[in-house]
């Protein structure tokens, strides 16, 4: 389970380090394209275990549900980092997410996102937690 908010920069090459205390228990993850234009990161166990088995229960003959197959699986990478516990974000998820040097890490339960830092700001901005709290009474 992750949760917490963590700021930091990307370094002069486009790597970032997850937060320690997001890390723990992360193992191998992988990182694709999410909502609202931030990076998801998921466990690689995650991933293939729970994540896909809800994919692969689409129809290959849903044209909607295998846009969206396309759009999540072709965004996604394996994460490989340096010896430093860095890795790069690739240039076509640091694009998506519009993150050129600050960053902010969210973890989300089963996920941790990355937010470019302005980006989460403005989505704080504009998100109350009141009308939050309301939404989830609603499921």
């Amino acid at each position: 389970m992750f949760f917490g908010e963590y700021s930091h920069a990307l370094d002069e090459k486009g790597r970032i380090r997850i937060p320690s205390k997001l890390k723990a228990g992360l193992g191998e993850y992988v990182a694709t394209k999410g909502v609202d234009n931030c990076i998801y990161i998921f466990s690689k166990s995650y991933f293939e275990n729970e994540f896909l088995d809800s994919i692969n229960r689409i129809s290959a003959y849903a044209l909607n549900g295998q846009n969206a197959v396309r759009a999540i699986l072709s965004s996604t990478f394996e994460v490989e980092e340096d010896n430093q516990g860095r890795f790069v974000i690739p240039a076509s998820l640091r694009e998506f997410a519009g993150i050129t040097k600050n960053v902010v890490s969210v973890g989300v339960g089963k996920r941790i996102e990355i937010w470019d830092e302005q980006t989460w700001k403005n989505y704080n901005n504009q998100t109350s937690f009141a009308d939050a709290i309301k939404e989830l009474n609603n499921n």
